[in-house]
């Protein structure tokens, strides 16, 4: 199946609006008849999602139940998000980082820039810093945090996650959809499967960690990148992409949410946050890009 038909499924199964895709492949009335034939599935599948607003994949799931019982003490609630879009297909990210438009060869918004070449493509962030030196922070929860990182209180690190799970609805601008008449505004996410220790013939098998990626929708060339390196883990609902289920699984779980600088400043200046100036130091000197993150680890 074409790619653009496969993102045209993926998104009328979340319940958007989709135009024929304008690649000019002649393809679009054979997507149409598609869309047509699976019009009813899909409104089955929306009121099924709908039934089952709240349910997490387990991956999703293990991330959550840590969240929960790590940030008890702190009365911040935080959930993963259930509506994003996620990218169980490799080169699917690609294809939406940039507009569905064959006269559009570049996209632009506050936080990067996307440009179509002959031999792929370029995603140039705002800022693309290649260090974390100075803007590394830790909650304060379990291990003893190292000398060279910054130490914040839990109740910070809730609030900020808390944010970063909220992107304000420009920067969740798809950029495949910039030039429809509809756009649409979501999160993206992404399944890895990272190879931890590859096998040893005879010894021991390979492990592999899980990750998960929560990225606004604007910033979907990020997930281009990570996938371009550690590859693609697929569709995190389905049984056979349980790490749970996979006894080369390490048992270790990631999750990563991007949140550009900028618009974690604006949640420093604006939320209530316990001890903020501990952070202010490091991150507000400058307002340019950085996909920072606040680290939580287990004991």
């Amino acid at each position: 199946m074409h790619i653009c038909t496969n993102i045209a499924v993926k998104l009328v199964s979340h319940g958007y609006e989709v135009p024929p895709c304008t690649n000019g492949n002649g393809n679009q009335e054979a997507e149409i008849q598609v869309m047509q034939l699976a019009s009813d599935l899909f409104r089955r599948y929306a009121e099924q999602s709908r039934l089952l607003t709240g349910h997490l994949p387990p991956s999703d799931r293990r991330i959550q139940e840590f969240l929960d019982d790590a940030l008890s003490t702190t009365g911040v609630e935080i959930n993963l998000p259930t509506n994003a879009i996620n990218m169980d297909r490799y080169g699917m990210a690609r294809k939406l980082s940039l507009p569905d438009d064959p006269n559009v060869n570049e996209f632009h918004n506050s936080e990067n820039s996307s440009y179509k070449l002959c031999n792929g493509v370029l995603h140039n962030p705002f800022n693309d810093r290649r260090t974390t030196k100075g803007v590394f922070h830790i909650a304060d929860y379990g291990l003893p945090i190292p000398a060279d990182k910054i130490k914040v209180p839990l109740i910070t690190y809730a609030k900020l996650l808390e944010a970063a799970l909220k992107p304000p609805d420009d920067l969740n601008l798809l950029p495949y959809t910039d030039k429809w008449s509809k756009p649409i505004h979501s999160m993206v996410s992404l399944m890895l499967r990272p190879l931890v220790c590859p096998e040893v013939p005879g010894v021991s098998p390979e492990r592999r960690l899980e990750v998960r990626f929560f990225v606004p929708g604007g910033c979907i060339s990020n997930i281009d990148f990570v996938e371009s390196i550690f590859g693609n883990a697929g569709d995190p609902t389905l049984p056979e992409n349980d790490s749970g289920l996979d006894k080369h699984w390490t048992g270790t779980s990631g999750c990563v949410v991007l949140a550009p600088r900028k618009y974690i400043i604006y949640c420093i200046s604006n939320l209530e946050l316990s001890n903020s100036t501990q952070l202010t130091h490091s991150l507000i000197p400058d307002t340019t890009f950085t996909p920072d993150t606040t680290t939580i680890r287990h004991s």
